[in-house]
């Protein structure tokens, strides 16, 4: 996660960005402090990537088509 903020240019809205590992071996990203903009960027990001990997798994399996969202009123 934080090699592909950095590749989005977005390394200068988490300051404290760093990648590390724990004891047994898994990924850990710092953040550190953040404003609420980039926050909230990120999750967008995030919640646009789940959708993407959704999709893709969806169309492997043949599954129905994407709902489509209706406007709020």
């Amino acid at each position: 996660m934080a090699d592909q903020l950095v590749l989005l240019g977005l390394d200068s809205d988490f300051p404290g960005l760093m990648a590390d590992v724990n004891v047994s071996g898994d990924g850990l990203v710092q953040l550190g402090s953040v404003r609420p903009e980039a926050a909230e960027l990120l999750a967008k990001l995030i919640t646009a990537g789940l959708h993407a990997e959704r999709d893709g798994r969806e169309s492997e399996k043949g599954a129905l088509p994407r709902r489509r969202e209706t406007p709020a009123a």
